[in-house]
């Protein structure tokens, strides 16, 4: 391995809905309505932006948690770590964080959001084995335990066939 971590970027856009977190029934002197209280945030808080950096000379918006059971999380899509490049096809660069926080807070009920995925990638090919590993068990690990118990044999041999 040569020290070095290699990320596979990716981007993606990101449709979230706003959705109900619950429905009530109010009753009121023979008159029934239905109240739908909608769930304010999309389910994940964010940092970064040009005043407070979370990535070394980056100074871009991240996903920092994911909510349990908000719009981000059922989604499934969105991920901590995760650069959000833009909100609704407003670039997010060159923004204070409050400048961030506001644009997602009127952005509307549905959001588009444009994200760039960053995974760490193995070094060396993947997928591959060797000719001499078609288990994909290092040949080593094999072969040391298997003489070992060769040169056990092979001492208790020479060591008791003279007895009589």
């Amino acid at each position: 391995m040569n020290g070095r971590v290699d990320y596979l970027v990716t981007e993606e856009e990101i449709s979230l809905t706003r959705g109900p977190s619950d429905t009530s029934e109010i009753a009121c002197a023979n008159v029934t309505a239905k109240v739908q209280v909608w769930i304010k945030g999309l389910g994940f808080n964010i940092v970064g932006g040009t005043d407070q950096q979370y990535v070394s000379n980056d100074s871009g918006i991240f996903v920092s948690r994911i909510k349990e059971n908000g719009a981000a999380a059922l989604d499934g899509r969105l991920q901590e770590g995760d650069k959000i490049l833009s909100v609704n096809g407003q670039d997010l660069k060159n923004l204070l964080h409050q400048d961030a926080v506001d644009l997602f807070r009127n952005a509307g009920y549905t959001v588009s959001l444009r994200v760039q995925h960053r995974s760490q990638v193995q070094n060396g090919p993947v997928g591959h084995q060797g000719d001499g590993e078609p288990s994909g068990i290092p040949i080593t690990v094999v072969l040391v335990p298997v003489f070992a118990l060769i040169m056990v044999a092979a001492w208790a041999f020479m060591r008791y066939r003279h007895q009589p």
